[in-house]
C-alpha cells in the first residue's frame, strides 16, 4: 500500500522541503504575492434567478449508498453480491478508519466487473468489489458496509430539510484528483488516477499524470499544469466574482486545491487573490457579509469523510459551513451544493452510465441546500458532478467548458429541486455544527503537524 503521494516511506515533511528545494531552483515564474482582494458587487443572476451566490462544497470519496443506505423515498440496497455469487449484507462501518479502499481506475474496473469481451467498466455486474485493493488490517469485505445513521445526522437532517439527489454519478471513473479537475472545469485532459508528487504546477518542474485511452487503457503521461479553461477563467471575463478555499498546497488538505494544477491561475493574480486558506476562513469571512457569486470549500484531512484518516469531522464541518450561510443576511439569494467527488471503494448497487471513455463514475450524494430548495424532497433525475457546474454557467450567463457540462442537467430546471416562485424559507439549524474558533485552531494545530495521509487510489 501507499500513500497519495506514491510513497511508503517519505513523509509530507520531507516532501514539502524537497518541493521548496526545487521550487528555489525553478526557471518558472514566480506567483506575485498580492492582498486578497474584496469582493465586488454581486453579479446580476439571469432572469428568473433569486440566486447570486452558489456554494459548492466538496466532501471526499463515499458512495451514495454508503451514506444513505435506507434513507426513504431513494435507491439504496442493504446488501450486495461478491464474484463468487455470494450474497453479503452490508455492515455498519464508522467513518473513523485506518484503512482505505482503492477507489483508482483499477478499482473502479474491478468493482464494476464488466464483460472481459467489453469496453472495461462498461455492463457491470456490479459484484466485484470484494476484488478492491484495500488497507492494512482492514475487515473481511470492507466495501460492503454504510455508515450508521447516528455518526451522520446533520447529512440526513439536511435531505429531510432539503433535496437529495440520489441519482448523481461522478463525472469520472477513478479518483479525486480528476474529479477535482471537473469541479472546476468539467474536463481534464483526459489524465486519470493522479500524479504521484505535487497534484499542480507548483515545485517548478511539474509531476506527470497518467491518460485514459479511448480503450481505456493507461496512456502517456503529461505535465500536471493544465492550460484548458475552468469557471475561474470564463467567471473572470464575464465579472462573475469567485474563491475557492482549500488548504495551502503543502498544508493539511491542500491536495484538493483544484486550481494549483491551472497554469494561468497558479502564475497569475487571482492565486493570491481568489484561492483562500485554510477553509475554515469561509467561516470568518461569512460572518462579515463576504460572499463570492461562486465558492467552492474542500475540506482537511479531519473533515473530509476520506477513509483512511482515521477522522469522523466531515458532518460537523459540513454543518457549520451551511449554518454559517443560512444565519447570514445572504441565506436569501444562496444555493449551496454538497458533493461527495467519489466513491471511495465503497459498494453501490446503482449501474454506472457510460458516457464517454473516461465516465461516468459511481454513484455519489449530492446535497442541495437554498431557500428555494424543495423541502424533503429526492429527486430522481440523472445528474454528475459537472452539473454543479451547468447550474453556476445558466445562472450567470457562462458559457459550456466542455462536453461533461454542455451534456449535464441543470438542477435549476428540475422541479424536485428548486422552486423560485416560493418565498424564501426561513434557515432552520443544522445539528452537530461547531464554532468557528473550533475550526481555526484544528487547522492551525494541523499546519504544524501534518502527517502523509493514509489512503490509497490517488488522493
Amino acid at each position: 500500500m501507499v500513500n497519495r503521494w506514491g510513497s511508503s516511506v517519505m513523509t509530507r515533511g520531507a516532501l514539502l522541503v524537497a518541493a521548496l528545494a526545487v521550487a528555489g531552483c525553478s526557471s518558472q515564474p514566480t506567483p506575485p504575492t498580492l492582498p486578497i482582494n474584496s469582493l465586488h458587487r454581486a453579479a446580476r443572476p439571469s432572469p428568473g434567478s433569486p440566486i447570486a451566490h452558489v456554494v459548492f462544497i466538496i466532501q471526499e470519496n463515499r458512495s451514495f449508498n454508503n451514506l444513505f443506505m435506507g434513507y426513504p423515498g431513494a435507491t439504496t440496497q442493504k446488501y450486495g453480491y461478491d464474484t463468487y455469487g455470494k450474497k453479503i449484507k452490508l455492515l455498519p462501518i464508522g467513518l473513523k478508519t485506518e484503512w482505505d479502499i482503492d477507489h483508482s481506475s483499477n478499482g473502479f474496473f474491478a468493482a464494476c466487473d464488466g464483460p472481459p469481451s467489453k469496453l472495461p467498466g462498461t455492463d457491470c455486474k456490479m459484484d466485484g468489489w470484494n476484488n478492491e485493493v484495500a488497507g492494512l488490517h482492514h475487515p473481511p469485505n470492507p466495501a460492503y458496509a454504510y455508515v450508521p445513521r447516528g455518526e451522520i445526522k446533520p447529512y440526513w437532517q439536511m435531505a429531510r430539510q432539503y433535496v437529495l439527489a440520489d441519482n448523481l454519478f461522478a463525472s469520472n471513473l477513478d479518483a479525486s484528483f480528476v474529479a477535482h479537475q471537473y469541479a472546476v472545469a468539467a474536463y481534464a485532459s483526459a489524465t486519470v488516477n493522479g500524479p504521484e508528487g505535487p497534484w499542480g504546477c507548483e515545485g517548478g518542474k511539474p509531476d506527470k499524470t497518467p491518460t485514459l485511452t479511448q480503450a481505456r487503457s493507461i496512456g502517456k503521461a503529461i505535465r500536471t499544469c493544465f492550460d484548458f479553461p475552468t469557471l475561474g477563467d470564463v467567471a473572470d471575463k464575464a465579472g462573475v466574482n469567485w474563491r475557492f478555499y482549500a488548504g495551502g498546497i503543502y498544508d493539511d488538505g491542500g491536495i484538493w486545491s483544484s486550481y494549483q494544477a491551472d497554469r494561468k491561475i497558479f502564475y497569475g493574480p487571482d492565486w493570491s487573490a481568489n484561492v483562500i486558506n485554510p477553509p475554515a476562513q469561509f467561516l470568518t469571512d461569512i460572518a462579515k457579509g463576504q460572499l463570492a457569486n461562486v465558492t467552492w470549500i474542500t475540506p482537511t484531512f479531519e473533515t473530509s469523510d476520506h477513509g483512511g484518516l482515521n477522522a469522523d469531522g466531515g458532518p460537523a464541518w459540513v454543518a457549520s459551513v451551511v449554518n454559517a450561510i443560512g444565519k447570514s443576511k445572504l441565506w436569501p439569494t444562496t444555493a449551496i451544493f454538497i458533493l461527495w467527488d467519489d466513491w471511495g471503494g465503497w459498494f453501490d448497487p446503482v449501474k454506472p452510465i457510460y458516457e464517454d471513455f473516461d465516465g461516468l463514475g459511481f454513484r455519489v450524494p449530492l446535497l442541495i441546500v437554498s431557500p428555494y430548495a424543495k423541502q424533503g424532497s429526492v429527486t430522481h433525475v440523472q445528474y454528475e458532478t459537472s452539473s454543479v457546474l451547468r447550474y453556476i454557467e445558466d445562472n450567470f450567463g457562462l458559457p459550456q467548458l466542455s462536453k461533461s457540462d454542455a451534456r449535464a442537467s441543470d438542477p435549476a430546471n428540475d422541479p424536485a429541486a428548486f422552486d423560485y416562485r416560493q418565498s424564501p424559507r426561513k434557515f432552520t439549524k443544522i445539528v452537530g455544527a461547531k464554532p468557528t474558533a473550533y475550526w481555526l485552531q484544528l487547522e492551525r494545530a494541523a499546519r504544524r503537524q501534518v502527517k502523509p495521509p493514509n489512503i490509497i487510489g490517488n488522493d
